[in-house]
């Protein structure tokens, strides 16, 4: 048994994937890996016995997930005193034709992360968690900034949420049909999918002089968001707690 376990979130009725064990994932450094690469997720979420389920801008900093609202969001209303949440992102990687339709499916990663979402109302985390949601995509961005006014801060609600339980789920087999199905004369394929960056589109109002800053560098025109989103992660948290 090795002196030094990896790392992991703890596994029960709640988070344990139930179909194809086999594709479950419960480390650290998976689980993270997937919720750095992403920017986008959604927050399911019950208010009087009704499910909402929100898409949002999120970031990780250690075991602690952040995002961000209006203070007029009727979600945002709701967790001054805490409340079981549910984030969830996925990573679609191709689209699966297989030789029966049972077989058809698609390869993909994602996570589940569970915990007690609550609002940040202390003035300095507030204050600094509005500027990670900026540099965790843009390392450094909010110092070249005009700073934000009392009346944008006060109208912009922040999120926390510790990862008390998690699980990804990777599926990456491609075409996997019966045995006795490869024979057929059926057409099969796997249709990779990637989100890639356009070229940038600079504002036509930019003021003469002003350039792209280097610190945009991850965002290459062509490249899989994926990559340059984990890159200006841990750029803005390369040696701090996020890390």
């Amino acid at each position: 048994m090795s002196e030094h376990p990896i790392p992991a979130y703890p596994v029960d009725p709640i988070n344990r994937v139930k179909r194809r064990h086999d594709r479950g994932f419960y480390d650290h450094q998976t689980v993270h890996k997937l919720l750095d690469a992403a920017a986008l997720a959604h927050v399911a979420y019950v208010i009087d016995g009704q499910p909402f389920c929100t898409p949002t801008l999120f970031w990780r900093e250690g075991q602690y997930l952040y995002w961000h609202g209006s203070t007029a969001s009727r979600m945002l209303r709701n967790l001054s005193e805490g409340e079981p949440a549910c984030l969830t992102v996925t990573h679609l990687d191709s689209l699966v034709l297989a030789r029966s339709g049972f077989n058809h499916s698609a390869d993909y990663t994602s996570v589940m992360v569970f915990g007690t979402a609550r609002l940040v109302e202390d003035p300095q985390e507030k204050l600094r968690a509005l500027t990670m949601m900026v540099d965790r995509l843009f390392p450094d961005r909010t110092a070249t900034l005009r700073p934000s006014t009392t009346q944008e801060i006060k109208a912009t609600a922040v999120i926390v949420m510790e990862i008390e339980r998690a699980s990804a789920k990777v599926r990456a087999k491609g075409i996997a049909d019966d045995e006795e199905d490869y024979d057929l004369p059926i057409y099969a394929e796997r249709l990779p999918v990637h989100t890639v960056l356009g070229a940038p589109e600079p504002c036509v109002r930019l003021a003469e002089g002003v350039a792209r800053p280097e610190t945009l560098s991850p965002y290459r025109t062509g490249r899989a968001l994926e990559g340059a989103l984990s890159e200006a992660y841990q750029a803005a948290y390369a040696g701090k707690v996020g890390s």
